[in-house]
């Protein structure tokens, strides 16, 4: 055995496969074995931006076996197998079988979103029950009242919390979630505060309903990557509301 960690790339259609070593060694053509059992992997990921494949084995002289780990890095998703044996191979082709199948589930996934958005972009924008005051929230914002601009965009709350109740279906953790850590309108309130931050930076040429409906998404991706300090902010928010 050698004990020093050493590190090869292969390339299987357009898919990047890097090896690293671990208190073993292997040939370049056993690598190259190994690497043939990735051809159904590299086949599904041809058409993704981004598709690297990290591959460790690592010798374990206290079981007498190896240890396989497989780690897919795709856009927006890490997919990870592992295994083992005392056959380097077999572990391999275990976890190589184990991570066709997780890449699978990887694009089901893409492809319900994709009919998703193909859904929500058949429907109209988010409308108002009744007239916007744009003026108003223009003053509001300049003021920094939140408060104030709250009650001038509130006839967008129907429209929204129907768009942003149907919009967390993309997220099934945010879907499991929801009634225990935030809720719907948590949510909501959420996409008025960035609506107050980002006022300013809209482009007056964009329909207010579709810009509000643009700032859904990167809100609930905001509450889901800090779920504390986002609500934090958003209970504030409706705390200054509440005493206006």
């Amino acid at each position: 055995m050698n004990h020093a960690k050493t590190t090869n790339r292969l390339v299987r259609h357009k898919l990047q496969v890097h090896f690293d070593l671990h208190e073993c060694r292997f040939t370049p053509e056993a690598l190259a074995n190994m690497a043939d059992d990735l051809d159904s992997v590299a086949l599904q990921t041809g058409n993704f931006p981004e598709a690297d494949l990290r591959v460790v084995i690592e010798w374990n002289g206290r079981n007498n076996e190896y240890s396989v780990k497989l780690t897919l890095i795709l856009p927006g998703e890490t997919l990870v197998t592992s295994d083992h044996d005392p056959l380097a191979h077999a572990a391999f082709k275990r976890a190589a079988a184990s991570l066709e199948l997780a890449l699978e589930g990887y694009k089901d996934r893409l492809d319900r979103v994709d009919e998703w958005r193909k859904q929500e972009a058949a429907r109209p924008e988010l409308t108002t029950a009744g007239t916007l005051d744009a003026a108003a929230l223009d003053a509001a914002v300049a003021a920094g009242d939140y408060p104030a601009f709250r009650t001038a965009i509130s006839s967008y709350e129907d429209s929204l919390r129907l768009r942003v109740g149907r919009w967390v279906g993309r997220y099934p953790d945010a879907q499991a979630r929801m009634g225990r850590d935030f809720d719907v309108l948590d949510l909501m309130e959420g996409v008025f505060l960035a609506a107050f931050e980002n006022h300013p930076h809209r482009h007056n040429e964009v329909p207010y309903g579709e810009w509000l409906e643009g700032l859904i998404d990167p809100t609930i991706r905001a509450i889901l990557h800090d779920p504390a300090g986002e609500l934090a902010n958003i209970n504030m928010a409706r705390s200054a509301c509440a005493s206006s």
